[in-house]
This record gives structure tokens, C-alpha cells and sequence, in this order.
């Protein structure tokens, strides 16, 4: 059967294989057909081809796959149904989008990213949102640079490097990629002075730790994790107060970072970036594309002279955003002017907050609609269930949704959910207790009709 397989040569004049040269470049086409070949030959050796496998219909099939893996985007949009609002995986944040035509226009054409317009002369980048920030925070400077934990690098080696940090064991926090803060404080040339116990910390563990070599007192948000039980931690107020009678200044790494009150909305108390300041921080880091909602961004806010020396630092031109990121933060926090707008336009401030009667209501209108559209084989049915803010936010937080539970005659939960996901335009949701299951928090009105034509595509 080896010999069989037909040479490259041959198969590019095939009708349907010319016909590919019509809509891709030939070098395109020809490696799509030699990678077809090689795989054949491959599944061949293993068993697991047959001679109609050969055939040239369905070669040229398979050359069509390649050639549309091959031109489709890695990185696309996709339809979150899984209910976790912040999902890493998927882009965490989606921004708003009344900020589309600013985007747009900073990434087609030219930008007064660095030029001052007032004066004709050079300007900064961090001019644009730097006002925003204190104005918003309270802050005397704000620098923004590329996520959190460029921000934490930065702020450590620009203020403490070749001294002390003293850190609380039980905040020595690992995030995603297995990042961990001694890690960074390693490589930012800072000396880790750890103090307290994983569970418990005092303020006279910090009081102790603080000498001559000290440079920062530093508090890390657990936003991945919590500590629950016999358990003790040292307040932002308290840290400042020996930190103001010790002459070191106070960091706090705020993890997501919140500008907004969130438990008037139902949600557990989390310090927002103005109550840190308030508190008297010197500096509070947090992340741009998680609670408050906008893009991939690590951002200081602070006092200026703790800002100053990391604006004059060489490692912010390497941290540095680019204009569309720029256009982006800008745009989401001109939204945070007015509360109640942000709460409108942020969608992951929109999903946080969303009601439980709205999304019961949203759950049954989606799933009447799908069931009006669909096949007999295809069954759809509403229940109760938690969602997740994810992102390393409130990880024991489960928000009460309403599911729509999807199944079709003949295929399993798990077949159903790698259908969706290999759509053209794939469905993400999640399996729980042997069901298929789709979120209305985290999905969109617009969204229902691409549910229902991938779902009608799989009936067919």
C-alpha cells in the first residue's frame, strides 16, 4: 500500500488540488500536500489507514484540512460558556466595546503615542493614562508597564535592589507559570527577608525584621489562594505605621487590583487600589486585565518619590506598552469616571455583578430560543449551578448562575464538548456530573445564534 501513495508531482494535477492553487500560494499548497502524504504514509505504518484512504477524493480532503489549519489564525475569537469570567486561558478580561474605533485608530494609523500636540515637542507615552490614574487612585505618579509581575520586577529593582524586602512567609505567593514572588525578588538583585509563619504574621515579626539594610516592607495580595483557620495577617494600616516610624516605605502588590467597591454588589470585600493609598501605601501594583477589566498591563500608582526612580529606570523602556494597549487602558479608564457607566460598559464588571434573576431569565429566553431553532435531537434544559471569577480572583468564591444543560442523541458529554471546541467558530463550556453545560453569565445575546448554527452543524 506504501507504494500507492501517490508522488507530490501527481497530486498537484488533480482538478480539486489545482483548484486549491486558485486560493493559496503554491508554496502553501505544496507543503500542505507533502505533510498530507507524510501522514498517510505514517498512518500506513501504524495500521491505521485503509486503501480507500488513498483515493483521491479523499487525499484531496485531507490536503483541504491541512490548507485550512494551515491559514486559519492560532489566535481567534472563541465563545466562553464556561461561566469563569476572568479565564486565562481565553484572554482573561474582554474590553469594552466602546473602545473599538480608539484601538482601531492607534494600531491603522499614526498616534500622538510620544508627541506632545501643546507643544510640538517629544512627549511620554505614560503621559496619556498617568492623569487618569491619580486622578482616579489618588496617587501623586502612575507607571504602567506591560502585567503585574513586570511591575513588581520593576518596583523592586528599581528601589530595593541589593537590600532587603521583608515579606510575610504566608504571602510568598506562585502565579500562573509557575512565577513565584522569590523569584522574582531574585532576579530584580532584591535580598527576601522572610517574617512570620505561612499561617500567622505579626506585627512584631515585622518590626524585628526591619534594619539598616531594609529597603521596602512589601504585602502581596493571595489573590490565587486562601489561608482559612487558626490564621493571622498584618493590615496595610499597620504595616504603614511601622514603616512611617522606621522611615522604609510600603509596597503592596495588589494582585487583580479593584477600583471599584465590589461587595456593595454582593460580592466578599476586596480592598480596592484607593483604599491601599488611603491606608497610606507607598506604592500598590496590580493588573490591568482582570478586575478592573481592560487589557494585559502591569500598573504603579504611588507616591512620586518612589515612582520617580523607576520612570528613570532602563529596565521601563523593556517593560514598556505598546499604543494599542495605551488606547485600550485609556479608553477603560475614562469609563471609571462614572461608576455606573463602568459598571455598563466593563463586561467583566457587567458578568460580576449581573443579578440572579436576570440570569435565570437569560438561561430560559436562550434555551427557548435554541430549542425553536434546533432538532428533536437535541436536548436543552435550564438548572441551578455556581460560576467562577477566575483569574487567580476569589478562588473560593462560587456565584450562584442559572445553566443550560446541552445534549445530543448519540454522543457523549465529552464527544459533544470536543465538537463545539473544533467548530469553525469554537464553543467553549464544561462538563460537570456527565452534562454539558454553557453559562449565560459569560455569554452574550449576539452569541446565542453562532451557538445554534454550531450545534445545528454537529445534528447534521
Amino acid at each position: 500500500m506504501l507504494k500507492n501513495i501517490p508522488k507530490v508531482d501527481k497530486v498537484l494535477e488533480w482538478p480539486e488540488v489545482r483548484s486549491f492553487l486558485e486560493e493559496y500560494p503554491r508554496p502553501v499548497v505544496i507543503t500542505a500536500v507533502r505533510d498530507t502524504l507524510d501522514l498517510l504514509r505514517a498512518a500506513l505504518l501504524r495500521g491505521e489507514a485503509t486503501a480507500e484512504s488513498l483515493e483521491e477524493k479523499a487525499v484531496a480532503g485531507r490536503i483541504r484540512g491541512a490548507l485550512t489549519r494551515t491559514t486559519t489564525p492560532g489566535l481567534r475569537r472563541v465563545i466562553n460558556g464556561t461561566g469563569v469570567i476572568l479565564h486565562t486561558n481565553l484572554g482573561r478580561a474582554p474590553i469594552s466595546a466602546s473602545l473599538r474605533d480608539s484601538m482601531l485608530d492607534a494600531a491603522f494609523g499614526y498616534s500622538t503615542l510620544e508627541f506632545d500636540l501643546e507643544t510640538g515637542a517629544r512627549g511620554s507615552r505614560a503621559a496619556h493614562v498617568e492623569k487618569l490614574l491619580c486622578s482616579l487612585t489618588g496617587a501623586e505618579a502612575a507607571v504602567v508597564v506591560n502585567n503585574n509581575a513586570a511591575a513588581v520586577l520593576l518596583a523592586l529593582s528599581a528601589l530595593a535592589r541589593g537590600k532587603e524586602v521583608v515579606v510575610s512567609r504566608g504571602e510568598l505567593v506562585e502565579i500562573g507559570g509557575s512565577f513565584r514572588i522569590p523569584e522574582v525578588m531574585e532576579q530584580s538583585g532584591a535580598i527576601l527577608r522572610e517574617v512570620g509563619a505561612t499561617n500567622r504574621t505579626h506585627v512584631r515579626d515585622y518590626r524585628s525584621a526591619v534594619r539598616d539594610e531594609t529597603a521596602l516592607l512589601l504585602k502581596v495580595h493571595t489573590s490565587n489562594f486562601a489561608v482559612v483557620g487558626f490564621t493571622s495577617e498584618v493590615s496595610t494600616g499597620e504595616l504603614v505605621t511601622i514603616g512611617r516610624e522606621t522611615s522604609v516605605p510600603v509596597m503592596v502588590d495588589a494582585g487583580s487590583g479593584t477600583l471599584v467597591n465590589l461587595s456593595a454588589y454582593g460580592l466578599p470585600g476586596e480592598t480596592t487600589v484607593q483604599e491601599y493609598l488611603a491606608a497610606g501605601a507607598d506604592l500598590v501594583t496590580f493588573s490591568g486585565d482582570k478586575l478592573l477589566g481592560g487589557p494585559q498591563a502591569g500598573i504603579l500608582v504611588g507616591k512620586r518619590s518612589c515612582l520617580e526612580p523607576m520612570k528613570k529606570h532602563p529596565l521601563l523602556r523593556a517593560l514598556r506598552v505598546d499604543k494599542v494597549t495605551l488606547a485600550a487602558l485609556e479608553g477603560t479608564l475614562r469609563l471609571y469616571r462614572d461608576e455606573r457607566q463602568a459598571l455598563e460598559q466593563i463586561p467583566s464588571l457587567r458578568m460580576l455583578t449581573v443579578s440572579g434573576e436576570e440570569l435565570a431569565s437569560r438561561a430560559k429566553a436562550a434555551a427557548r430560543r435554541m430549542r425553536r431553532a434546533l432538532p428533536a435531537t437535541i436536548s436543552l434544559k435550564t438548572l441551578p449551578g455556581f460560576s467562577q471569577v477566575g483569574g487567580g480572583t476569589f478562588p473560593l468564591l462560587e456565584i450562584p448562575t442559572s445553566l443550560i444543560s446541552v445534549s445530543v442523541a448519540g454522543l457523549s458529554a465529552q464527544q459533544l464538548e470536543q465538537k463545539l471546541r473544533t467548530s469553525p467558530l469554537p464553543v467553549i463550556g464544561r462538563i460537570s456530573q456527565g452534562e454539558f453545560l454553557l453559562d449565560p453569565r459569560t455569554l452574550s445575546d449576539r452569541e446565542i445564534p453562532e451557538i445554534i448554527a454550531a450545534l445545528q452543524a454537529i445534528a447534521a
